[in-house]
C-alpha cells in the first residue's frame, strides 16, 4: 500500500503546494519533479503487482487491468509537464495568461492527475463517480485558462454537457447499487466492485440492464461518444495546449476504463439471460458510430487542434467498439490500443503546441511550410500523423489489426466498414496534414524554441511497440484480458 499512497498523496500535495508558489520558474519545475515522483510511485505499484497480482484496502484495488493505465497515466503527465514548463511560460509572457491564472494552472494539472489516478485506482463505484466529476471540474477551470469569450463559452459547454452526463451516471450508480441491496447482505459493500464482481451472477437482470444504459450514456459523454461528444473539440481549440495532451491522452481512457469495468458486471448478471451480450452490443454501436462519424468530420476542420480532437474520438469509438466485440483478441488489441493511442496523440499535440506557436494561429489554412521553416517539427508533425493514421511499423497498426482480424472471426460483414472509416480518417488526416508540412511558408515565419523531447520518447516507444511488444508489458496485457474477457491471448 505504500505504493499506492505515494502514487496518490504526491499529486494531491503537490498541487496545494503549487497553489502557493508565487515564482514562475520554481513553480514550472515543481509541476516537473511532482509529475517525476509521482511516475516513480506508479511504477514501483506496478512491480508490486506484478509480484502479488492484485492489491487491496482502504477502499483501492489495483490489479492487471488498471495498474498498466496508473503508469501510463503518470508516464503521460511527466513528459507533458516537461513541455509545459517552457510552453506555459512562453504564453504568459505573450499576455495570454495571468501569473495568478499560470499559478493555478499549475495547481489544477496535478489536481487533475490526482483525480484520474483516484478514479483508476477506487475500488468503489461512488468514490469513482465523484473521482470523475472531480475531473470535470478541474478540467472546465482549464479550458478557460485563457479568459477569452471563446475559452468560456468552450468551459460552460463542457461543464454543462458533461455535467448532465455526470448526473446521468449518477443515476446508473444508484441502480447498480439499488440492484445490489437485493442480494448483499452487508449493504456497505453494496458499492465495492470486486464485491459485486463476484456476485455478478445474482444481481437482478432488469435492473443492471437499465443502470448500464444510464452509465454508457453518461461515462460515454466523459469518453467522447457520438452524440455526446459536442464539448471536445471546443475544449480541445479553447484551452491550453498541455491540457489538450492530458486530455485527450488519459482522461478518455479513465472514462472507458470505467464503462469496462462497468461492463463486466452487466455481464455477469445477464449471462444466464436471453441477451447476455447487450452491453457488448451497446458498445459496438455507439463506438462504430463514433468511429465512422468522426472519420467523416475529420474533412471538415479548419482549426488544427480541432482537427486531432476528432481523430481522439475517431479511436475512442475504435477502442469501445473492440471492447464491446469482446473475446481475447479484441480485448487484448483494445487494451493495446489504448496505450498507444495516449502516447501517440499526446505527442501529436506538443506538435501541435509548437506549430501553433511558429504560425501564430491554430488555423489549418494558415500553418504552412513547417518542415522548410522548422524541420524538427515538421517531421514531428509527419511522423505522429502516419503513427496515429496506423501505418506500420507504428504500434497503432498492430493494434488495428488485431481488431480487424477479431471482427473477421466473429462479425465478418463489419470488417468492411471497419476498413472504409479508416481510409475516409485517412484521407481526413492527410488532406490536411500535406500543405501544413509541405506548403510553401509564409513570409516572416521565423524558426521557435521547441522542446520536442517527448515526442521522441513517446513516438519511439510506439515505434518499439509496433515492432515488438515486451515480455513485462505482454504479461500485464494479457492478465488484464484474462480478467475482462475471460481469456488470453499469450
Amino acid at each position: 500500500m505504500t505504493a499506492l499512497l505515494l502514487t496518490l498523496l504526491t499529486p494531491l500535495i503537490g498541487g496545494l503546494a503549487l497553489f502557493l508558489v508565487r515564482a514562475l520558474a520554481p513553480a514550472g519545475w515543481l509541476n516537473l519533479a511532482v509529475s517525476g515522483l509521482t511516475l516513480l510511485g506508479s511504477l514501483w505499484l506496478a512491480w508490486t503487482v506484478a509480484q502479488v497480482e492484485v492489491i487491496a484496502g482502504l477502499g483501492f484495488r489495483v490489479d492487471a487491468f488498471n495498474v498498466y493505465l496508473i503508469v501510463l497515466t503518470a508516464f503521460v503527465g511527466l513528459t507533458t509537464a516537461i513541455f509545459s514548463r517552457p510552453y506555459m511560460q512562453y504564453v504568459q509572457a505573450s499576455g495570454r495568461i495571468s501569473v495568478l491564472n499560470l499559478r493555478l494552472y499549475h495547481s489544477l494539472y496535478q489536481a487533475f492527475m490526482l483525480t484520474m489516478l483516484v478514479a483508476l485506482t477506487t475500488d468503489n463505484l461512488g468514490v469513482l463517480w465523484v473521482a470523475v466529476e472531480g475531473a470535470t471540474l478541474a478540467t472546465v477551470l482549464l479550458v478557460s485558462l485563457y479568459r477569452t469569450p471563446e475559452a468560456v463559452e468552450a468551459a460552460w459547454k463542457y461543464f454543462i454537457l458533461c455535467g448532465v452526463g455526470i448526473a446521468l451516471a449518477l443515476f446508473g450508480t444508484v441502480l447498480t447499487y439499488f440492484a445490489a441491496q437485493l442480494v448483499l447482505a452487508d449493504t456497505e459493500a453494496g458499492l465495492t466492485w470486486s464485491v459485486l464482481h463476484a456476485h455478478a451472477a445474482a444481481l437482478d437482470p432488469t435492473v443492471m440492464r437499465i443502470a448500464f444504459v444510464f452509465l454508457l450514456v453518461g461515462y460515454g459523454t466523459k469518453v467522447g461518444l457520438v452524440p455526446m461528444h459536442q464539448w471536445l473539440p471546443d475544449a480541445h481549440s479553447e484551452g491550453p495546449t498541455p491540457m489538450s495532451a492530458v486530455l485527450s491522452g488519459l482522461l478518455l481512457n479513465v472514462a472507458l476504463y470505467a464503462v469496462v469495468r462497468l461492463k463486466m458486471l452487466v455481464d455477469g448478471s445477464l449471462a444466464a439471460t436471453d441477451t447476455p451480450h447487450l452491453a457488448g452490443a451497446l458498445l459496438m454501436g455507439f463506438g462504430l458510430v463514433s468511429f465512422m462519424v468522426a472519420a467523416l468530420f475529420l474533412h471538415r476542420q479548419r482549426d488544427i487542434k480541432r482537427l486531432f480532437s476528432y481523430s481522439s474520438i475517431e479511436h475512442m469509438g475504435l477502442m469501445t467498439f473492440a471492447f464491446g466485440l469482446g473475446g481475447p483478441l479484441a480485448t487484448f488489441g483494445a487494451l493495446l490500443h489504448m496505450l498507444v493511442h495516449s502516447l501517440t496523440k499526446s505527442a501529436i499535440f506538443v506538435t501541435v503546441g509548437h506549430a501553433t506557436h511558429l504560425a501564430g494561429t491554430q488555423s489549418i489554412e494558415r500553418i504552412r511550410g513547417l518542415i522548410r521553416t522548422q524541420p524538427t517539427i515538421g517531421w514531428s508533425l509527419l511522423f505522429g500523423v502516419v503513427a496515429i493514421a496506423g501505418f506500420p511499423p507504428f504500434g497503432v497498426f498492430t493494434s488495428e489489426f488485431l481488431l480487424l482480424t477479431a471482427t473477421m472471426q466473429t462479425h465478418p460483414w463489419l470488417t468492411l466498414v471497419l476498413l472504409s472509416g479508416l481510409a475516409i480518417a485517412f484521407a481526413g488526416l492527410f488532406r490536411h496534414l500535406h500543405p501544413m508540412v509541405y506548403g510553401t511558408a509564409p513570409d516572416g515565419q521565423a524558426p521557435v524554441t521547441a522542446n520536442l523531447l517527448p515526442v521522441f520518447v513517446h513516438l519511439g516507444l510506439v515505434l518499439w511497440l509496433g515492432l515488438a511488444i515486451p515480455d513485462f508489458l505482454a504479461h500485464w496485457l494479457n492478465r488484464a484480458t484474462a480478467l475482462i474477457a475471460g481469456g488470453g491471448v499469450l
